[in-house]
């Protein structure tokens, strides 16, 4: 047969399963509301990270307002850590507990390139900063609670879009084939280990980096690059 005669073979298998988006509530409502466009973290947390900075500054002025943001930001990547390892991958007993992983996390591991389910939808964004949030401002004064939690949103955002990128083929930096691949083989390799997104290197500090041989990606979105 030659190759003007060969006929185009619809995607199926493995490569088909990973991008599928199954639906996870029978209301159309509440299944739309687990699908999320990329844009929508840096559109809402952006400017709140932006505001918080800039109500910061005049309290407390530049250096201290980078020192504060900088510890904000070391906070958010100690829970991007300890809620992906601890909550997560907790593994539940009950039927009902189980049910609740499958919507909070196990619906990504089955189903890694469904490219609407790889940002938080805005209710569970809204709990994970917004409990920081509070606390925050009940253990330090205005200007430094503002500064911390500019710096912890700024980074809520970074992790967001970028574990978006990472489950997109071919990264244009050496740093993002880097950080694709250990997060790779977390969802191919070993799932119990690497658990830092955009904080590799706190996998290091608690023992959880995974090991160094390539991972066993796929065909399409989630084959290693």
């Amino acid at each position: 047969m030659t190759p003007q005669h060969r006929t185009t073979r619809p995607r199926t298998g493995r490569a088909e399963h990973l991008r599928a988006s199954p639906p996870l509530f029978r209301s159309p409502f509440l299944d739309r509301l687990t699908r999320v466009h990329p844009a929508v973290p840096a559109a809402l947390y952006g400017p709140l990270a932006v505001l918080l900075a800039v109500l910061a500054a005049p309290r407390l002025g530049w250096a201290a307002l980078a020192g504060y943001a900088l510890l904000g930001y070391v906070l958010w990547t100690l829970t991007e850590y300890w809620v992906h390892r601890a909550l997560f991958h907790l593994t539940p007993r009950s039927a009902r507990g189980r049910r609740l992983h499958r919507l909070v996390h196990g619906v990504h591991h089955d189903h890694p390139d469904d490219p609407r389910r790889l940002v938080m939808p805005p209710l569970a964004s809204l709990v994970l900063t917004g409990i920081p949030f509070a606390a925050l401002h009940l253990a330090l004064d205005g200007g430094a609670a503002n500064a911390v939690a500019a710096g912890f949103t700024a980074g809520y955002v970074l992790y967001d879009e970028l574990h978006f990128l990472l489950h997109r083929p071919g990264p244009p930096t050496a740093l993002g084939r880097r950080l694709r691949r250990h997060h790779l083989r977390h969802h191919f390799q070993d799932d119990s280990r690497g658990f830092g997104v955009s904080c590799p290197y706190w996998d290091h500090v608690f023992g959880t980096a995974p090991g160094r041989t390539a991972a066993g990606g796929p065909a399409g979105g989630a084959a290693a690059s």
